[in-house]
């Protein structure tokens, strides 16, 4: 759909935060502005938005604003999906690659707009863990590679959190490949030096402590 900007920012806002009041909406969109002139601009865009091709995209007769029922977000399907896999699924999904996809999208990165940053943070978090849990799960169930794809994809999401480096260790291990386990922890222990002058965990480093006493390196812990 062609929507012009207004009508756009609109519809992103009502998307990530559900129903709001018109004059949060207002304050929200154009904070900047005098509220009298911010309510103007949010009348345009819901003048501008509420149709398209004559399907109801917002709902608002009322002083609240909010999509119409027939708009599907995906942002709430894939939140379904995080909380589902932090919950513990039933059955490990063959598919893995449409969950990692679903869980590796960050929420609207090319946006400036500031009530965006927190809402960013708060899927980042859930994401996160998500992928790491689901990482976890398909470890144990001895599926490696899709055990490995979806800790990578939480490290993208926060290269310096430490537990999906740890995961990627343990999978490592568990396969019995002992340098990729090493080359993932100096990898991650590299990256804290130079970034915070700090090393591993105590409980990553232990997973590795005997191989880095065979190549001559004691092991150094936080």
């Amino acid at each position: 759909m062609a929507l012009p900007m207004g009508a756009q920012r609109l519809l992103t806002l009502l998307a990530v935060n559900g129903d709001l009041y018109r004059g949060a909406a207002a304050e929200l969109l154009w904070p900047d502005c005098p509220p009298t002139r911010a309510a103007a601009n949010l009348r345009t865009a819901l003048c501008r938005g509420r149709c398209d091709r004559g399907h109801m995209l917002i709902s608002g007769d009322g002083p609240r604003l909010q999509l119409a029922r027939s708009v599907v977000v995906d942002l709430h399907l894939s939140w379904d999906r995080a909380r589902e896999i932090i919950a513990g699924l039933s059955d490990l999904p063959d598919d893995f690659e449409a969950f990692i996809s679903d869980l590796a999208q960050p929420l609207l990165p090319e946006s400036s707009e500031e009530w965006l940053t927190l809402e960013q943070e708060r899927w980042n978090q859930m994401r996160q863990h998500a992928l790491e849990v689901l990482a976890q799960q398909f470890t144990a169930a001895g599926r490696y590679l899709p055990a490995l794809q979806t800790a990578l994809a939480a490290i993208a999401v926060d290269p310096m959190r430490e537990t999906a480096h740890r995961i990627i260790v343990e999978i490592h291990l568990e396969e019995g490949d002992v340098a990729s386990a090493l080359k993932r922890y100096r990898q991650y222990r590299t990256i804290l030096e130079r970034e915070f002058n700090v090393a591993p965990s105590q409980h990553m480093t232990q997973l590795v402590q005997k191989l880095l006493l065979v190549h001559g390196e004691p092991p150094r812990v936080r």
